[in-house]
Protein backbone atom coordinates (compact mmCIF):
# COMPACT_ATOMS: atom_id res chain seq x y z
CA UNK A 1 0.00 0.00 0.00
CA UNK A 2 1.30 3.55 -1.28
CA UNK A 3 2.22 5.94 1.88
CA UNK A 4 1.75 9.40 1.46
CA UNK A 5 2.72 11.88 3.87
CA UNK A 6 0.90 14.84 4.82
CA UNK A 7 2.66 17.52 6.09
CA UNK A 8 1.49 21.16 7.67
CA UNK A 9 0.81 23.36 10.32
CA UNK A 10 -1.76 21.17 12.41
CA UNK A 11 -2.12 24.36 15.44
CA UNK A 12 -4.17 25.84 12.46
CA UNK A 13 -5.23 23.84 9.71
CA UNK A 14 -6.64 21.11 12.16
CA UNK A 15 -10.03 20.30 10.34
CA UNK A 16 -9.08 20.67 6.73
CA UNK A 17 -5.90 17.96 7.17
CA UNK A 18 -8.13 15.46 9.10
CA UNK A 19 -10.48 15.75 6.31
CA UNK A 20 -7.80 15.53 3.64
CA UNK A 21 -6.07 12.60 5.93
CA UNK A 22 -9.63 10.81 5.49
CA UNK A 23 -9.99 11.12 2.04
CA UNK A 24 -6.45 9.45 1.28
CA UNK A 25 -7.42 6.63 3.26
CA UNK A 26 -10.37 6.00 1.53
CA UNK A 27 -8.30 6.26 -1.67
CA UNK A 28 -6.67 3.22 -0.76
CA UNK A 29 -3.33 5.07 0.99
CA UNK A 30 -1.77 4.83 4.33
CA UNK A 31 -1.25 8.33 6.01
CA UNK A 32 1.56 9.47 7.78
CA UNK A 33 0.66 13.10 9.48
CA UNK A 34 3.55 15.65 10.12
CA UNK A 35 2.94 18.49 12.19
CA UNK A 36 4.88 21.46 11.46
CA UNK A 37 2.84 24.16 13.20
CA UNK A 38 4.53 25.35 16.80
CA UNK A 39 1.86 25.99 18.85
CA UNK A 40 -0.01 22.86 20.45
CA UNK A 41 -3.64 22.77 18.92
CA UNK A 42 -4.05 20.00 16.76
CA UNK A 43 -0.91 17.92 18.10
CA UNK A 44 -2.72 14.68 19.00
CA UNK A 45 -3.56 14.43 14.97
CA UNK A 46 -0.25 13.78 14.49
CA UNK A 47 1.63 10.75 13.59
CA UNK A 48 5.22 12.79 13.40
CA UNK A 49 4.81 15.94 15.89
CA UNK A 50 6.12 19.32 16.08
CA UNK A 51 8.51 18.62 18.75
CA UNK A 52 10.62 15.61 16.76
CA UNK A 53 10.78 17.97 14.24
CA UNK A 54 12.18 20.84 15.72
CA UNK A 55 15.02 18.37 17.17
CA UNK A 56 15.47 17.58 13.12
CA UNK A 57 16.84 20.65 12.75
CA UNK A 58 18.88 20.94 15.62
CA UNK A 59 16.19 22.78 17.89
CA UNK A 60 14.13 22.73 20.63
CA UNK A 61 10.05 23.27 19.99
CA UNK A 62 10.10 25.07 23.37
CA UNK A 63 12.16 27.83 22.96
CA UNK A 64 10.80 28.46 19.64
CA UNK A 65 7.90 28.84 20.74
CA UNK A 66 8.98 30.86 24.16
CA UNK A 67 11.25 33.20 21.58
CA UNK A 68 8.61 34.87 19.94
CA UNK A 69 10.29 34.93 16.54
CA UNK A 70 7.57 33.51 14.37
CA UNK A 71 10.30 33.91 10.96
CA UNK A 72 13.17 31.34 12.85
CA UNK A 73 10.76 29.38 14.31
CA UNK A 74 9.10 28.93 10.68
CA UNK A 75 12.55 28.42 9.25
CA UNK A 76 13.97 25.53 12.00
CA UNK A 77 10.59 24.06 11.02
CA UNK A 78 11.31 23.90 7.35
CA UNK A 79 14.94 22.51 8.31
CA UNK A 80 13.64 20.06 10.34
CA UNK A 81 11.04 18.76 7.83
CA UNK A 82 13.34 18.28 4.86
CA UNK A 83 15.52 16.00 7.18
CA UNK A 84 12.29 14.28 7.93
CA UNK A 85 10.62 13.50 4.88
CA UNK A 86 13.92 12.48 3.73
CA UNK A 87 14.70 10.19 6.20
CA UNK A 88 10.91 8.54 5.29
CA UNK A 89 11.75 8.32 1.79
CA UNK A 90 15.43 6.99 2.65
CA UNK A 91 13.22 4.42 5.17
CA UNK A 92 11.04 3.42 2.50
CA UNK A 93 7.92 4.75 3.97
CA UNK A 94 6.95 7.83 2.17
CA UNK A 95 5.58 7.17 -1.84
CA UNK A 96 4.01 10.92 -1.96
CA UNK A 97 3.67 14.21 -0.16
CA UNK A 98 1.48 16.75 0.25
CA UNK A 99 1.17 19.98 1.71
CA UNK A 100 -1.43 22.57 2.32
CA UNK A 101 -1.36 26.04 3.18
CA UNK A 102 -0.81 29.57 3.38
CA UNK A 103 2.23 31.77 2.54
CA UNK A 104 3.32 30.48 6.06
CA UNK A 105 2.92 27.23 5.55
CA UNK A 106 3.98 27.16 2.15
CA UNK A 107 7.02 28.30 2.63
CA UNK A 108 8.12 25.45 5.30
CA UNK A 109 6.38 23.15 2.58
CA UNK A 110 8.69 23.89 0.27
CA UNK A 111 11.64 23.22 2.06
CA UNK A 112 10.50 19.73 2.31
CA UNK A 113 9.30 19.15 -1.39
CA UNK A 114 12.39 20.25 -2.75
CA UNK A 115 14.18 18.18 -0.56
CA UNK A 116 13.09 15.27 -2.34
CA UNK A 117 14.40 13.88 -5.86
CA UNK A 118 12.90 14.28 -9.08
CA UNK A 119 10.32 11.49 -9.32
CA UNK A 120 8.94 11.43 -5.91
CA UNK A 121 5.55 12.54 -6.25
CA UNK A 122 5.30 16.01 -4.25
CA UNK A 123 1.98 18.23 -4.54
CA UNK A 124 1.57 21.64 -2.83
CA UNK A 125 -2.17 23.24 -2.26
CA UNK A 126 -1.43 27.06 -1.27
CA UNK A 127 -2.78 30.37 -1.91
CA UNK A 128 0.29 31.54 -3.98
CA UNK A 129 0.22 28.93 -6.34
CA UNK A 130 -1.01 31.42 -8.71
CA UNK A 131 1.88 33.97 -8.11
CA UNK A 132 5.61 33.88 -8.37
CA UNK A 133 6.08 30.16 -7.21
CA UNK A 134 9.68 29.92 -8.14
CA UNK A 135 10.18 30.32 -4.48
CA UNK A 136 8.03 26.68 -3.71
CA UNK A 137 9.13 24.89 -6.43
CA UNK A 138 12.59 25.31 -6.71
CA UNK A 139 14.68 22.74 -9.30
CA UNK A 140 12.46 19.98 -8.87
CA UNK A 141 9.32 18.67 -10.07
CA UNK A 142 6.63 19.93 -7.31
CA UNK A 143 3.38 19.98 -8.47
CA UNK A 144 1.12 23.05 -7.60
CA UNK A 145 -2.82 23.69 -7.42
CA UNK A 146 -4.00 26.93 -6.49
CA UNK A 147 -6.67 26.82 -3.47
CA UNK A 148 -8.99 29.28 -4.93
CA UNK A 149 -10.52 30.13 -0.87
CA UNK A 150 -7.95 30.50 1.88
CA UNK A 151 -7.11 27.08 3.43
CA UNK A 152 -9.70 27.90 6.13
CA UNK A 153 -12.51 25.20 6.87
CA UNK A 154 -14.22 22.58 4.54
CA UNK A 155 -16.94 24.27 2.44
CA UNK A 156 -17.89 23.70 -1.34
CA UNK A 157 -15.00 25.20 -2.80
CA UNK A 158 -12.13 24.08 -0.45
CA UNK A 159 -13.85 20.30 -0.71
CA UNK A 160 -13.33 20.24 -4.59
CA UNK A 161 -9.69 21.43 -4.31
CA UNK A 162 -8.69 19.58 -1.54
CA UNK A 163 -10.33 16.64 -2.67
CA UNK A 164 -8.64 16.21 -6.13
CA UNK A 165 -5.35 17.19 -4.38
CA UNK A 166 -5.99 13.83 -2.48
CA UNK A 167 -7.00 11.79 -5.19
CA UNK A 168 -4.30 13.32 -7.31
CA UNK A 169 -1.61 12.54 -4.74
CA UNK A 170 -3.25 9.46 -4.17
CA UNK A 171 -2.94 8.55 -7.60
CA UNK A 172 0.96 9.42 -7.83
CA UNK A 173 2.04 7.52 -4.77
CA UNK A 174 0.34 4.45 -5.72
CA UNK A 175 2.29 4.37 -8.98
CA UNK A 176 5.35 5.28 -8.15
CA UNK A 177 5.24 2.70 -5.18
CA UNK A 178 4.52 -0.15 -8.13
CA UNK A 179 7.02 1.30 -10.48
CA UNK A 180 9.61 1.53 -7.51
CA UNK A 181 8.31 -2.01 -5.92
CA UNK A 182 8.85 -3.42 -9.58
CA UNK A 183 11.93 -2.24 -10.49
CA UNK A 184 14.02 -1.65 -7.17
CA UNK A 185 14.14 2.45 -8.13
CA UNK A 186 12.14 5.38 -8.70
CA UNK A 187 12.17 5.23 -12.33
CA UNK A 188 12.27 1.82 -13.68
CA UNK A 189 15.70 2.12 -16.44
CA UNK A 190 18.91 0.83 -15.62
CA UNK A 191 20.73 2.62 -18.74
CA UNK A 192 23.41 5.20 -17.54
CA UNK A 193 21.74 8.67 -17.15
CA UNK A 194 23.54 11.72 -18.84
CA UNK A 195 22.48 15.40 -19.06
CA UNK A 196 23.20 17.74 -21.99
CA UNK A 197 22.68 21.50 -22.33
CA UNK A 198 20.69 22.86 -24.98
CA UNK A 199 19.78 26.70 -26.54
CA UNK A 200 18.03 27.18 -29.70
CA UNK A 201 21.30 28.07 -31.67
CA UNK A 202 23.37 24.63 -30.19
CA UNK A 203 20.47 22.40 -31.28
CA UNK A 204 22.13 20.93 -33.81
CA UNK A 205 25.28 19.54 -31.79
CA UNK A 206 23.59 18.80 -28.98
CA UNK A 207 20.78 16.48 -31.04
CA UNK A 208 24.00 14.63 -32.81
CA UNK A 209 25.10 14.37 -29.13
CA UNK A 210 22.14 12.81 -27.70
CA UNK A 211 21.68 10.66 -31.25
CA UNK A 212 25.40 9.26 -30.47
CA UNK A 213 24.39 9.02 -26.80
CA UNK A 214 21.87 7.07 -27.29
CA UNK A 215 23.46 4.95 -29.65
CA UNK A 216 25.81 4.14 -26.98
CA UNK A 217 23.17 2.78 -24.71
CA UNK A 218 22.42 6.02 -22.71
CA UNK A 219 19.69 7.55 -21.48
CA UNK A 220 19.73 11.27 -22.13
CA UNK A 221 18.22 14.66 -20.36
CA UNK A 222 18.34 17.78 -22.42
CA UNK A 223 17.90 20.98 -20.18
CA UNK A 224 16.97 24.24 -22.22
CA UNK A 225 19.66 27.01 -21.17
CA UNK A 226 17.15 28.86 -19.90
CA UNK A 227 18.24 29.96 -16.23
CA UNK A 228 15.66 27.69 -14.49
CA UNK A 229 17.13 25.12 -17.04
CA UNK A 230 20.46 24.97 -15.89
CA UNK A 231 19.74 25.10 -12.05
CA UNK A 232 17.55 21.98 -12.41
CA UNK A 233 20.34 20.19 -14.34
CA UNK A 234 22.92 21.14 -11.43
CA UNK A 235 20.29 20.35 -8.75
CA UNK A 236 20.17 17.14 -10.56
CA UNK A 237 23.95 16.48 -10.58
CA UNK A 238 23.73 17.34 -6.70
CA UNK A 239 21.60 14.34 -6.21
CA UNK A 240 23.98 12.33 -7.47
CA UNK A 241 21.69 11.04 -10.51
CA UNK A 242 23.54 11.45 -13.23
CA UNK A 243 26.38 9.48 -14.52
CA UNK A 244 27.46 12.07 -16.87
CA UNK A 245 27.17 15.98 -18.21
CA UNK A 246 27.77 16.93 -21.81
CA UNK A 247 27.72 20.85 -21.22
CA UNK A 248 27.99 21.91 -24.76
CA UNK A 249 25.73 25.38 -23.86
CA UNK A 250 27.39 27.14 -21.06
CA UNK A 251 25.33 30.53 -21.83
CA UNK A 252 23.38 30.70 -19.10
CA UNK A 253 27.27 32.44 -17.45
CA UNK A 254 27.19 35.17 -20.13
CA UNK A 255 23.97 35.93 -18.97
CA UNK A 256 25.13 35.85 -15.10
CA UNK A 257 28.22 37.90 -16.18
CA UNK A 258 26.87 40.61 -17.95
CA UNK A 259 23.49 41.01 -16.06
CA UNK A 260 21.35 39.41 -18.44
CA UNK A 261 17.43 37.67 -17.92
CA UNK A 262 18.62 33.72 -17.99
CA UNK A 263 20.77 33.53 -15.52
CA UNK A 264 21.40 30.19 -13.42
CA UNK A 265 23.37 32.31 -10.82
CA UNK A 266 26.87 32.35 -9.72
CA UNK A 267 27.05 28.59 -8.86
CA UNK A 268 26.11 26.80 -12.65
CA UNK A 269 28.33 24.77 -14.14
CA UNK A 270 29.86 23.68 -10.41
CA UNK A 271 27.75 20.94 -9.46
CA UNK A 272 28.92 17.81 -11.46
CA UNK A 273 32.45 18.95 -10.81
CA UNK A 274 32.19 18.66 -6.98
CA UNK A 275 30.24 15.25 -7.00
CA UNK A 276 33.11 13.95 -9.04
CA UNK A 277 30.62 13.33 -12.29
CA UNK A 278 32.67 13.21 -15.69
CA UNK A 279 31.97 15.88 -17.77
CA UNK A 280 32.42 17.31 -21.51
CA UNK A 281 32.44 20.60 -21.58
CA UNK A 282 32.27 23.71 -24.41
CA UNK A 283 31.67 27.30 -24.72
CA UNK A 284 27.92 27.11 -26.68
CA UNK A 285 26.57 29.98 -27.12
CA UNK A 286 28.72 32.38 -25.19
CA UNK A 287 28.17 34.85 -27.89
CA UNK A 288 25.08 35.97 -26.47
CA UNK A 289 23.28 37.95 -23.28
CA UNK A 290 19.53 37.21 -23.25
CA UNK A 291 16.99 40.08 -22.82
CA UNK A 292 13.31 40.55 -23.37
CA UNK A 293 11.22 42.63 -25.94
CA UNK A 294 14.30 44.87 -27.49
CA UNK A 295 12.81 48.05 -25.13
CA UNK A 296 13.35 46.19 -22.45
CA UNK A 297 17.39 46.15 -22.43
CA UNK A 298 18.95 48.84 -20.07
CA UNK A 299 20.38 51.96 -21.21
CA UNK A 300 23.95 50.98 -20.55
CA UNK A 301 24.04 48.89 -23.17
CA UNK A 302 22.68 51.45 -26.01
CA UNK A 303 26.06 50.85 -28.14
CA UNK A 304 25.84 46.85 -28.47
CA UNK A 305 25.43 44.70 -31.17
CA UNK A 306 21.98 43.05 -30.66
CA UNK A 307 19.70 40.39 -33.00
CA UNK A 308 16.15 40.57 -32.50
CA UNK A 309 15.49 36.51 -32.44
CA UNK A 310 11.42 37.16 -31.96
CA UNK A 311 9.29 39.45 -30.43
CA UNK A 312 10.24 38.36 -26.88
CA UNK A 313 13.60 37.92 -26.97
CA UNK A 314 16.46 40.08 -27.80
CA UNK A 315 20.17 38.63 -28.40
CA UNK A 316 22.96 40.99 -27.40
CA UNK A 317 27.10 40.14 -28.56
CA UNK A 318 29.10 39.76 -25.47
CA UNK A 319 32.20 41.76 -25.79
CA UNK A 320 35.93 40.79 -26.36
CA UNK A 321 36.83 41.32 -22.78
CA UNK A 322 33.17 39.25 -21.60
CA UNK A 323 34.52 36.68 -23.21
CA UNK A 324 37.62 36.36 -21.56
CA UNK A 325 36.13 37.33 -18.61
CA UNK A 326 33.85 33.82 -19.33
CA UNK A 327 36.75 31.81 -20.55
CA UNK A 328 38.40 32.72 -16.84
CA UNK A 329 35.40 31.94 -15.23
CA UNK A 330 35.21 28.39 -16.47
CA UNK A 331 38.67 27.44 -16.53
CA UNK A 332 38.51 28.26 -12.53
CA UNK A 333 35.34 26.38 -11.96
CA UNK A 334 36.66 23.20 -13.72
CA UNK A 335 40.09 23.11 -12.20
CA UNK A 336 38.33 22.75 -9.18
CA UNK A 337 36.44 19.81 -10.06
CA UNK A 338 37.31 16.33 -8.38
CA UNK A 339 36.07 14.03 -11.45
CA UNK A 340 37.37 13.69 -14.84
CA UNK A 341 37.01 16.97 -17.35
CA UNK A 342 37.27 17.45 -21.03
CA UNK A 343 36.86 20.35 -22.96
CA UNK A 344 36.16 20.82 -26.71
CA UNK A 345 36.40 24.41 -28.12
CA UNK A 346 34.99 24.93 -31.44
CA UNK A 347 37.24 27.25 -33.55
CA UNK A 348 34.66 28.38 -36.32
CA UNK A 349 31.89 29.51 -34.04
CA UNK A 350 30.04 28.74 -30.60
CA UNK A 351 26.88 29.18 -31.97
CA UNK A 352 24.49 29.21 -34.78
CA UNK A 353 24.94 32.78 -35.51
CA UNK A 354 28.48 33.18 -34.64
CA UNK A 355 29.57 31.74 -37.92
CA UNK A 356 31.29 33.26 -40.99
CA UNK A 357 28.89 35.65 -42.35
CA UNK A 358 26.79 35.67 -39.30
CA UNK A 359 25.06 38.35 -37.32
CA UNK A 360 27.17 37.67 -34.25
CA UNK A 361 30.57 36.72 -35.89
CA UNK A 362 33.82 37.50 -33.65
CA UNK A 363 36.44 35.82 -34.70
CA UNK A 364 38.68 37.64 -31.94
CA UNK A 365 36.67 37.69 -28.92
CA UNK A 366 35.91 33.80 -29.52
CA UNK A 367 39.68 33.39 -29.46
CA UNK A 368 40.17 35.56 -25.98
CA UNK A 369 37.75 33.23 -24.53
CA UNK A 370 39.70 30.07 -25.67
CA UNK A 371 42.96 31.97 -24.71
CA UNK A 372 41.60 32.61 -20.91
CA UNK A 373 40.07 28.96 -20.89
CA UNK A 374 43.27 27.51 -21.59
CA UNK A 375 45.19 29.23 -19.31
CA UNK A 376 43.13 28.65 -16.59
CA UNK A 377 43.48 25.23 -16.66
CA UNK A 378 47.63 25.22 -17.44
CA UNK A 379 49.17 22.56 -15.48
CA UNK A 380 45.86 20.65 -14.26
CA UNK A 381 45.99 18.05 -16.68
CA UNK A 382 42.31 18.71 -18.17
CA UNK A 383 42.83 18.53 -21.25
CA UNK A 384 41.50 21.18 -23.70
CA UNK A 385 40.69 19.90 -27.44
CA UNK A 386 40.66 22.84 -30.45
CA UNK A 387 38.13 21.71 -33.15
CA UNK A 388 38.46 23.25 -36.88
CA UNK A 389 34.64 23.29 -36.99
CA UNK A 390 31.75 25.40 -35.77
CA UNK A 391 30.04 24.29 -32.30
CA UNK A 392 26.76 23.09 -35.04
CA UNK A 393 29.37 21.53 -37.80
CA UNK A 394 28.37 17.61 -38.62
CA UNK A 395 30.64 15.62 -36.12
CA UNK A 396 31.42 18.13 -33.63
CA UNK A 397 28.17 16.81 -31.15
CA UNK A 398 28.92 13.05 -31.99
CA UNK A 399 32.86 14.07 -31.18
CA UNK A 400 31.95 15.39 -27.74
CA UNK A 401 29.66 12.73 -27.38
CA UNK A 402 32.01 10.11 -27.79
CA UNK A 403 34.50 11.30 -25.52
CA UNK A 404 32.08 11.86 -22.26
CA UNK A 405 31.33 7.94 -23.00
CA UNK A 406 35.15 7.43 -22.82
CA UNK A 407 35.35 9.48 -19.37
CA UNK A 408 32.04 7.00 -17.82
CA UNK A 409 33.69 3.92 -19.33
CA UNK A 410 36.82 5.17 -17.51
CA UNK A 411 35.77 5.82 -13.99
CA UNK A 412 33.65 2.58 -14.18
CA UNK A 413 36.41 0.87 -14.44
CA UNK A 414 38.27 2.35 -11.74
CA UNK A 415 35.71 2.05 -9.02
CA UNK A 416 35.19 -1.57 -10.54
CA UNK A 417 39.26 -2.40 -10.30
CA UNK A 418 39.56 -0.23 -7.23
CA UNK A 419 42.57 1.72 -9.31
Amino acid sequence: MATVVLLGTLDTKTEEYRWVRDQLRDAGCDVLLINVGTFAHGAELADIGADEVARAAGAELDRLRDAGDRGAAMDAMATGAAVIVRRLLDEGRLDGLLAIGGSGGSSVAARALQALPVGVPKLLVSTMASGDVRPYVGDVDVTLMYSVVDISGINRLSRAVLGNAAAAVAGMAQRYARVRGESGDDIGDERKLVAATMFGLTTPAVDEARDELTGLGYEVLVFHATGSGGRAMEALAASGMLDGVLDLTTTELADDLVGGVLTAGPDRLEAAGRAGIPQVVSVGALDMVNFGPRDTVPERFADRRFLVHNPTVTLMRTTRDEMAALGARIGDKLRRATGPVEVYLPAKGVSGIDVEGGPFADPDADAACFTALRDALKDTGVPVHDVDAAINDPGFGRTAAQALHRLISASDFARRTGE
